[in-house]
């Protein structure tokens, strides 16, 4: 049938043709039925006592089933009871016993709801294409189906099991049971969650028929690490390892192993075996946590060696929000329970779950119970960390090239300048290395670990393999220490096995101390680590608790002088904070613009502006082809999406026609006069050029070949500006916040009011403090509101009441408390509360009292104001607290006429 055919539900069944096809059914008219022809028959417009169904399904010869098929693009829910009333008045002939009749789906081609009438409170539930006849053939022969024995689970032995392992095993196995598709745990770092996952898969293995378990790791040594766990784990009460009873598949590109019951895997792979496309195995090594977000979602189409039935549960453990992003389709193609675990639950992580957190267990807990162990921070902060530097021009640096590192020398032909954000990305700073480094090495046995004298094992965390490589060597230098001392372990390491490196790291005397970039980030168990370093920043909160918790294993006091001889017991570890991690979570910024003693920055510049030699049109020319050779798709792409479809090949090309005589040839005769042929020169220059008109096409080309080479600054000497356990970037902070509102007060809008001047508008708006926003996020201030509020915590914390609210309205409260309006710092909504309470005590004695749904509309007037700073006519229309009460007129039957007036007045009382 052709898809196309004129009928929406013709063009429906032409799709669910193909997927029930796929799946392995045979189709067949009702006039051309053939039971034997296959286990699966699938018959068209099959007669029932309620009228022909679209399809009755046919499982070794047996009616089990039937198909109801809607124009694509029309709700489903809503056809599942006609679907029910086919399966009731199916031909009673046809039907041999109770229940036979019992798999519903309801499809239109592009979204399928299936519901198997045999569960206990059966619900229909989403599927991605058809199940294949084997599989409903073996659910026909089970007493009870899937759902039927997670009802009726046995008490399960706990031995060997912390309280919180046991409370997360029982609620899954309960959401399970009542038919939850989705489940989330969280759970500390440390606190077990792999050993949890392990019980819980046996007993589902075990008791509830499950016949397969797909686990999801973030990265590939984490799949192996979690293999490891479960050919390792004992099930209780049984005497044997879990890989005597069951088979374990590490997924890889042969497929799925048919009688694996747990498959182990990244993301990267399950799509790869979907989709037939090839994965190396070095793709699985980087974490997700240090991918780019602006990643396109990954899409499946079926795969009948891998069905839908293929897995009846999936584990996600601590793998990245882009698996419910950019990923979700891979994980919506099983028709399967999701469980997700996590040490800290982001809100697309709750959203992807439907909030249903069935089991908690955060870090504090983990500490008091003994599982994991606490933290102290010590915070480094250096001239350059801080601050950035200047090179002089005229000075000699080394530039290396990120691909291959080789070095060359160029001469600065203007000062450069670079802020601490470009460190070990753009620029390399040795010397500020080294200074961190030093400090820490002059702070280990007096104030971190006073009267040791090993070093304690050591992690350290880089921002790319470039920075890890130059810390290691910079370690070994510090310490006065050999090789063995300190190691490099990410996926790049030279002559080693890292796998390898980290076994020794846990278990060995040497090394000392790890750098790495992301390979010990999450999940690595390294036990004995009595310090982190952080040499960069974490974009994401998520991923930052992951790597804290890398120190934070609890171990034995014998085991761990196995490795560090001088040590009697691991009470805590140390977070060496040289970057700023620990007091707010900036996103790390992309790599700035980086000049060369020939300036391809300028020179793009130049030819923007009007310069036409032939010189800097050969010059760029070559250097946008050299650029080409040495970047990645994706900047490959984004120059091509900037330019309106020309690549880096394609701007060369033309700037090289431009002065190429033989495309000149082509614009003039050659025999022309020299002022028409320099007119033609000149024209086809302008237009090869038109192109570098928009500054957004040439910022990204300056950015793109900025990321390939990355500059070392051997001239700069850094500092230590301070360190110790106090955080006093809060002077700072204080500091900038008021030069800024002395700088801008009689700019910005919300700062006159603020200030009260004489010429200001006499309210406060939203719009105001939301430009007042905008300014201080802007250079050279760099502030927002929670890092000023914070600030102001730690240098006057009696003065500082709660924490910010996290709206517009906690600008107002820092400007108010930095002028000296209010001598207290505290929320808006707090503040308010007072001042509401106080004003209707003034209308009581004014005669002027209020019902109570006039005091409930009140109140929500307060807070829209604690939010928003003003109220207005329209977002009693549009703001959901005022719309779901009735809205604007709703308002206006309660207080008449004097609407307008009090809501003037309740917003100069109270945010005035």
């Amino acid at each position: 049938m052709n898809e196309f055919a004129f009928h929406p539900e013709d063009k429906a069944r032409s799709l669910i043709d193909r997927q029930l096809a796929a799946s392995g059914w045979v189709i067949q008219s009702r006039e051309d039925m053939n039971l034997g022809a296959a286990v699966g028959v699938a018959v068209r417009e099959f007669p029932t006592d309620s009228g022909p169904v679209d399809y009755a399904l046919f499982v070794g010869r047996k009616l089990c089933g039937v198909i109801e098929a809607k124009a694509e693009g029309m709700t489903l829910s809503g056809f599942s009871e006609q679907a029910s009333r086919y399966i009731a008045d199916a031909p009673k002939h046809l039907v041999r016993e109770e229940g036979q009749v019992r798999f519903e789906y309801v499809a239109s081609g592009t979204e399928s709801l299936f519901r198997d009438h045999a569960d206990p409170d059966a619900v229909s539930r989403r599927i991605f294409s058809f199940h294949r006849p084997e599989t409903l053939e073996r659910w026909i022969k089970e007493p009870v189906t899937l759902r039927g024995r997670l009802r009726a689970m046995p008490p399960f032995l706990t031995d060997g099991l912390r309280a919180c392992q046991v409370d997360a095993v029982s609620a899954l196995e309960k959401s399970m049971a009542e038919n939850h598709p989705r489940a989330l745990v969280q759970m500390a770092t440390g606190a077990g969650k792999t050993f949890t996952a392990c019980t819980l898969s046996y007993r589902l293995l075990a008791h509830a028929g499950f016949k397969r378990i797909l686990f999801l790791a973030d990265r590939a040594n984490l799949v192996r690490q979690t293999r490891d766990e479960y050919l390792a784990y004992r099930p209780p009460g049984t005497g044997r390892s879990f890989s005597e009873i069951y088979n374990v598949q590490k997924l890889g590109g042969a497929g799925l192993d048919k009688d694996a019951a747990i498959v182990i895997a990244t993301i990267q792979r399950v799509y790869s075996v979907l989709t037939g496309k090839e994965l190396s195995e070095d793709e699985e090594e980087a974490s997700s946590f240090e991918a780019s977000r602006a990643e396109t979602e990954r899409l499946v189409s079926y795969n009948p060696s891998v069905p839908i039935e293929a897995f009846d549960l999936v584990i996600t453990d601590e793998c990245h929000r882009s698996i419910y992003g950019t990923w979700r389709q891979v994980l919506e193609y099983f028709d399967a329970f999701t469980i997700g675990l996590t040490a800290t639950p982001s809100l697309h992580t709750l959203g992807f779950f439907g909030r249903n957190l069935v089991a908690q267990y955060p870090y504090e807990r983990s500490v008091v119970e003994g599982v994991n162990v606490g933290f102290d921070i010590f915070r480094i902060r250096t001239e350059i960390g801080e601050r950035g530097s200047t090179v002089k021009a005229g000075y000699d640096l080394p530039v290396r090239d990120k691909r291959t590192r080789a070095e060359r020398y160029e001469t600065l032909d203007a000062d450069f300048s670079y802020t601490p954000d470009q460190l070990d990305r753009s620029v390399l700073v040795p010397n500020q290395i080294r200074t961190v480094l030093e400090t820490y090495r002059a702070s280990l046995f007096t104030e971190l670990f006073p009267g040791r004298t090993e070093v304690p094992k050591t992690l350290i965390f880089a921002k790319d393999d470039h920075h890890a490589e130059e810390i290691t060597n910079l370690v070994r230098e510090v310490f006065g220490k050999g090789n063995d001392f300190a190691k490099k372990i990410t996926y790049k390491t030279d002559g080693g096995d890292p796998e390898a490196i980290i076994r020794a790291f846990r278990n060995d005397y040497h090394p000392r101390i790890a750098v790495t970039v992301d390979m010990i980030a999450t999940g690595t168990d390294v036990k004995p680590l009595e310090v982190l370093i952080f040499l960069r920043d974490v974009k994401s909160e998520l991923y930052f608790e992951q790597m804290k918790g890398r120190g934070a294993r609890t171990i034995p006091a014998d085991k761990l002088r196995e490795v560090t001889p001088d040590a009697e017991a691991k009470t805590r570890f140390v977070l060496i904070d040289a970057v700023g991690v620990t007091e707010s979570l900036k996103s790390v910024s992309q790599p700035l613009e980086r000049n060369r003693a020939v300036s391809f920055d300028r020179l793009i510049d130049d030819i923007a502006a009007g310069r036409r030699d032939d010189d800097a049109f050969a010059t760029l020319a070559g250097r946008l082809a050299a650029l080409d050779r040495r970047i990645g798709d994706k900047d490959r792409a984004a120059i091509v999406k900037a330019s309106g479809g020309i690549d880096l090949a394609g701007l060369a090309s033309r700037l090289l026609s431009a002065i190429d005589p033989d495309a000149l040839a082509a614009r003039v005769a050659k025999d022309a006069p020299e002022p028409e042929q320099k007119k033609a020169r000149e024209a086809a220059k302008d237009e090869a050029a038109t192109i570098l008109d928009d500054p957004a096409l040439r910022r990204l080309l300056k950015e793109v070949k900025a990321a390939a080479d990355i500059r070392i600054d051997t001239i700069s000497t850094d500092a230590v500006v301070s360190s110790g356990w106090d955080e006093k970037k809060a002077t700072d902070t204080v500091e900038r916040f008021k030069r800024f509102l002395d700088e801008r007060r009689d700019e910005l809008a919300a700062l006159q009011i603020l200030y009260r001047l004489p010429y200001a508008q006499r309210r406060l708006t939203y719009e105001a403090v939301d430009d007042l926003k905008e300014a201080l996020k802007r250079p050279p201030w760099l502030l927002e509101p929670v890092d000023i509020w914070r600030a102001y915590k730690r240098l006057a914390s009696e003065k500082v009441r709660g924490n910010p609210a996290g709206t517009l309205a906690d600008i107002v409260m820092l400007v108010r408390y930095a002028i000296g309006e209010a001598e207290s710092l505290e929320s808006l909504p707090s503040v308010i509360a007072g001042r509401f309470n106080l004003w209707l005590g003034r209308e009581e004695k004014a005669g002027r009292t209020y019902s109570d749904e006039q005091r409930n509309w009140l109140m929500a007037i307060r807070d829209h104001l604690g939010v928003n700073i003003e109220i207005r006519s329209e977002d009693m229309m549009d703001a959901p607290e005022f719309s779901a009460r009735g809205g604007i007129v709703r308002a206006r039957a309660l207080f008449g006429v004097r609407l307008p007036a009090l809501l003037d007045e309740l917003t100069d009382v109270l945010v005035a």
